[in-house]
C-alpha cells in the first residue's frame, strides 16, 4: 500500500523509491566481497603427492612450468621471467628462446620442472613433455608433494 502524505488540502500519495533498503543490500554485498576477494588464489596449483620418498632440492636455474586447470601454461625461468602461453605446443618455443642465457654459461641442457593440477588430464602434461623433447630438452621433470 503506497505511503499518504497529507500536504495542503488533501491526501496524495508519494510517488519516489525508498533508497534505503537498496543502499543496505548494496553496502551487505561490498562487505561480503570485500571479505572473500583475499581469499581467492587464482594462480594454486594442487599438484599430486607420493609416498615418503624424499624430494631432492630443485635446481636454481630450472625453468619452471605450471599447467592449471583451465589448461593455461604458466613458464618461470628463476623469478625473473614470466611467459603465459595458451597452448601447449607454443611452450617448448617459450623454453628454447628463456634458456640461452643459462647454456652460455657452459650447461648441455637446462632442467625443466613440469607442475601440473591433478585434475589435469594425463594428455595434457604429455602433450607438454613431447614438445620439450621435440625442441631437444633432455632433462624435464614431474614436481609433486612429498607424502606423510
Amino acid at each position: 500500500m503506497p505511503a499518504i502524505s497529507s500536504r495542503g488540502r488533501g491526501r496524495r500519495t508519494i510517488s519516489e523509491i525508498n533508497m534505503v533498503p537498496f543502499i543496505d543490500v548494496m553496502l551487505v554485498l561490498l562487505i561480503i566481497f570485500m571479505v572473500t576477494a583475499p581469499l581467492i588464489t587464482p594462480s594454486m596449483i594442487n599438484v599430486p603427492s607420493v609416498g615418503k620418498a624424499k624430494v631432492p632440492a630443485q635446481a636454481k636455474d630450472a625453468v619452471f612450468i605450471q599447467i592449471r586447470k583451465d589448461k593455461t601454461v604458466e613458464i618461470k625461468l628463476g623469478n625473473k621471467a614470466t611467459a603465459i602461453a595458451s597452448t601447449t605446443g607454443s611452450v617448448a618455443a617459450d623454453v628454447v628462446s628463456m634458456t640461452p642465457a643459462v647454456r652460455a654459461r657452459g650447461e648441455d641442457s637446462v632442467p625443466v620442472v613440469i607442475s601440473a593440477d591433478k585434475s589435469i588430464e594425463y594428455e595434457t602434461v604429455v602433450e607438454v613433455m613431447g614438445a620439450l623433447q621435440e625442441a631437444g630438452v633432455s632433462r624435464v621433470a614431474l614436481s609433486v608433494k612429498p607424502g606423510k
